[in-house]
């Protein structure tokens, strides 16, 4: 009796949790679901020196914040966040035209 009372428990408990490692889907703010498709970018891990090289000098550069320092660097279409001088996030701005 105790083990099909500790087996119906750990069942329940087993399809309790299931529902936590289901995956979701997040719309950014900007409102482009696909703003992975925007293929020009820089991607993480790239180090500041491979951004300057392959998409030019950003329009604004906003000093380091906090430790581990946290910078970011302002181009027309997109913001890339940098820990450190690596690259940790790139956000397309609002209204940018992505391409399929």
């Amino acid at each position: 009796m105790l083990i099909r009372s500790l087996l119906a428990l750990s069942l329940l408990l087993a399809g309790g949790i299931a529902p936590l490692a289901q995956a979701e889907v997040l719309i950014m703010p900007n409102g482009h679901p696909h703003a992975a498709r925007l293929q020009d970018q820089p991607h993480r891990g790239m180090t500041m020196h491979q951004v300057l090289k392959r998409f030019g000098k950003p329009t604004q550069r906003i000093a380091p914040v906090d430790n581990p320092p946290i910078t970011r660097w302002v181009y027309p279409h997109y913001t890339v966040y940098f820990e450190d001088r690596y690259v940790i996030h790139t956000v397309v701005h609002p209204g940018t035209r992505l391409t399929p």
